[in-house]
């Protein structure tokens, strides 16, 4: 397996985006945030016809990384710098965007999902919103991209309730175009054909559905920043995380490049 923490590959027109950190389940570093950005924000390119996110190994995105070593507060560091320029990146794309959702995908790793046009799952890859159990609130987008795909009542319980969603519970929400055992394959067919459409049809048109929801999007990112600190601040959360991360064990991470 190579060491790079992004493996992206390029055939007629579709990139494929691996996050490629199989043995921390993908999830999100510092440095695997800055480079999924700086991936899909290359990917604007006109050789680019359409993009396919999938994860490495078992799992799709654990979300992130709570062992990462970071400095300064959550709103600046996590947030701001981190995982805001990744998801306003992808949702930036006028053009297909797909998730081949291999695994479990948890908290801020639901963003890069609900971010795409179409998500296609495995029977494995249920839906975990991890926010609630470590005492914070959906960030990184996942709350208004949840509305938006959900429903804000169906997004509400369950981000809020905490309980994961199966994928044969995403499928009948609607979060799921498919179930099936191999999604890419399956993923990377349905960007080709919606990448078909002549001219600048489909890009266009997404524009046009998402003129008004990237000005919320935005506006929803601000707002997490204060909301998110309201809950790291309070006593309960602490405790909360100490016990997420003892219960991820003592395992090391994989070597990645900065």
């Amino acid at each position: 397996m190579s060491d790079d923490i992004v493996l992206t590959s390029l055939e007629d027109g579709v990139l494929v985006v691996t996050l490629n950190r199989p043995t921390a389940m993908n999830a999100l570093s510092v440095a695997l945030s800055y480079e999924l950005t700086r991936t899909f924000t290359r990917a604007a390119q006109p050789d680019v016809r359409a993009v396919v996110v999938t994860g490495a190994g078992r799992g799709f995105c654990a979300g992130a990384d709570l062992r990462d070593t970071r400095t300064g507060d959550v709103a600046r560091e996590s947030l701001r710098a981190t995982y805001h320029p990744m998801v306003l990146a992808l949702t930036a794309l006028e053009k297909p965007v797909v998730a081949a959702v291999n695994g479990p995908a948890a908290g801020a790793g639901l963003a890069l999902l609900l971010a795409a046009d179409a998500r296609i799952g495995a029977p494995a890859a249920k839906l975990v919103p991890a926010f609630a159990t470590i005492g914070l609130v959906p960030d990184s987008g996942v709350g208004y991209l949840a509305a938006r795909v959900l429903g804000e009542a169906q997004a509400l319980r369950w981000l809020a309730g905490g309980e994961p969603l199966t994928a044969d519970q995403a499928l009948a929400r609607g979060v799921y175009e498919a179930v099936i055992d191999e999604p890419l394959p399956a993923a990377i067919d349905l960007a080709r054909r919606l990448a078909s459409a002549p001219g600048r049809a489909y890009g266009l048109t997404k524009r046009m559905l998402w003129a008004e929801g990237r000005r919320l999007l935005a506006a929803n990112l601000d707002l997490e920043v204060e909301l998110q600190q309201l809950a790291v601040s309070d006593p309960e959360r602490a405790a909360a995380r100490a016990r997420a991360v003892e219960s991820m064990g003592s395992k090391t991470p994989e070597k990645e490049k900065p």
